[in-house]
């Protein structure tokens, strides 16, 4: 089992496409989580996860074996490898979870659109995000 939670700090004012905030990835092997380190590895959570979505609907329609994410203005990063028996996710302190790609894009998925719920309309980082969730949609089991 694998979950992911996208999160934005508080007391950062009215909502924005640029507020910082926090990815956590746990699975039944560990956890990565950008919160709590020194240096800080907050991000800016709207554009990374844009990015994340890119390169991880990327990877999944390719056929490259690696994929090293770093977040916005971070240095958070999560490794997904492919696997004889699907996906593999790491973090810089180890392995995370050994999952299928239809767990894990439902996952980033779930995540996505909770955080998404925040997001204003009229914020200049919507068409990305709205984009972004038009290519990777079609990779989740149910659409």
């Amino acid at each position: 089992m694998i979950t992911v939670q996208f999160t934005v700090r508080p007391g950062q004012g009215d909502a924005s496409g640029f507020d910082l905030g926090d990815m956590t990835v746990t699975g039944d092997l560990g956890t990565a989580d950008s919160a709590g380190h020194v240096p800080d590895q907050g991000m800016m959570i709207y554009p990374s996860v844009v990015q994340l979505l890119d390169s991880l609907g990327d990877f999944l329609r390719g056929n490259a074996r690696v994929l090293t994410f770093t977040g916005a203005d971070t240095s958070f990063s999560l490794v997904v490898r492919r696997t004889k028996d699907g996906l593999s996710v790491a973090g810089k302190d180890g392995l995370v979870a050994r999952t299928t790609a239809a767990e894990f894009t439902s996952a980033v998925m779930h995540a996505t659109d909770d955080l998404g719920r925040n997001l204003p309309p009229e914020d200049t980082v919507t068409s990305d995000w709205e984009a972004a969730l038009a290519e990777f949609r079609p990779l989740v089991t149910g659409g």
